[in-house]
């Protein structure tokens, strides 16, 4: 399949368009759509929101009557079902689209194929797989629950150089600086929840929320009313420790206390709600907290909690992505480690990653790792 330089270059507006997005759309994909007639650009849009038109709605809408023998470049295959907004591949055969080009099929079994087929019917031209690798990256939390069933699994992590993320005595505050500190609620802000453990929450008090003042201007300026989503907090709470005076909820936004018993704690506020484990391993226990958090349509978790909690995650087979922030100090081998794992005896029993990306925050670094094949 062939594609031109031009093709290229409007998938990737496209997909710079589906960005825009990305704090906002969970559960749903974020999708960009571009509309060119003789390789003019004459519409242009992306999904803002759940229950709002959806990219291709938004760029028909720029194009009017403009969009006739025009080719729509999407970053995700148009939906064929009536959900809160009707099917975006009507729209386009209605508006008299000559051809579409999308970056990927959609894996939700509503659509998986249905979209495209639907515009072929109605003798439109579709290519599919132009930039889809990217388009795979940017909805990799939308598409491994449409695939799965589970949440993909982002779990963070900061460390000195030499792999260490406390004092012996616990003193973390803090480990990196705060551009660092400062990208940290930009990839909190993205999530759709942030699971912790309430060992986490008492030990710092956290909040665990998205705030506003600690958001790059770049990000600020996106959404000036401060409306910014906040992410449903998760923390796992067996032994009931959490009370209604801590910092966790001074913010009103969901969270799931996960817990043995099916019972919410009386004294938390009422925007609380109970997840009760199985009487299972603890491995199987988190396999069925995820797939409780996947029937919840929560595409993507970022975790932040200590080294146990990671380790028993990363044991359990369920972390896709690890995002390290290394700052340039050393504590020794008396300051605490990273992440707990069982005793490996051979370097061949070691959890393999792949580098994905490396930015610099000052004197910080962010590595993302990945698992060699996502889901």
């Amino acid at each position: 399949m062939t594609f031109r330089q031009q093709d290229y270059q409007f998938m990737q507006l496209a997909l710079d368009l589906a960005k825009q997005g990305e704090f906002t759309t969970s559960p749903n994909p974020a999708v960009g759509c571009v509309i060119v007639n003789k390789d003019e650009i004459v519409g242009q849009g992306f999904h803002v929101k759940a229950g709002e038109p959806h990219a291709e709605v938004m760029a028909l809408r720029m194009a009017g009557h403009k969009a006739k023998g025009a080719t729509a470049y999407v970053t995700l295959e148009p939906c064929a079902h009536f959900g809160r907004t009707p099917p975006c591949a009507m729209g386009l055969i209605g508006a008299g689209v000559s051809r579409v080009i999308a970056a990927m099929q959609d894996p939700n079994p509503q659509v998986a194929g249905k979209g495209l087929a639907m515009l072929e019917k109605a003798g439109i031209a579709t290519q599919v797989g132009l930039l889809a690798e990217s388009a795979e990256w940017l909805n990799r939390g939308f598409l491994k629950r449409m695939r799965t069933g589970l949440p993909y699994v982002r779990l963070k992590m900061a460390m000195t150089i030499d792999g260490r993320t406390a004092t012996a005595t616990g003193e973390s505050k803090w480990i990196t600086g705060q551009q660092a500190r400062a990208d940290v609620q930009v990839e909190r802000a993205k999530a759709s929840a942030i699971l912790s453990t309430s060992q986490t929450v008492l030990m710092d008090n956290a909040q665990l929320n998205v705030r506003w003042q600690q958001l790059p201007e770049g990000v600020k300026q996106g959404y000036p009313d401060k409306t910014l989503r906040q992410p449903i907090r998760i923390i796992m709470d067996r032994h009931h420790q959490l009370s209604a005076d801590l910092a966790l909820f001074q913010t009103n936004s969901p969270i799931y206390v996960v817990s043995q018993t099916e019972k919410k704690s009386q004294n938390l506020p009422h925007f609380c709600q109970a997840i009760s484990l199985p009487a299972l391993s603890g491995t199987q226990q988190l396999v069925y907290l995820m797939e409780q958090l996947g029937q919840r349509q929560i595409n993507s978790v970022w975790v932040e909690a200590g080294a146990t909690f990671a380790g028993a995650l990363v044991e359990a087979d369920l972390v896709d992505e690890l995002i390290v922030y290394i700052a340039p100090k050393l504590l020794g081998d008396q300051a605490r480690g990273l992440c707990h794992l069982p005793h490996l005896t051979q370097l061949a029993q070691a959890p393999q990653w792949r580098l994905q990306e490396v930015k610099q925050f000052d004197q910080d670094l962010k590595l993302i790792y990945v698992k060699d094949k996502l889901c």
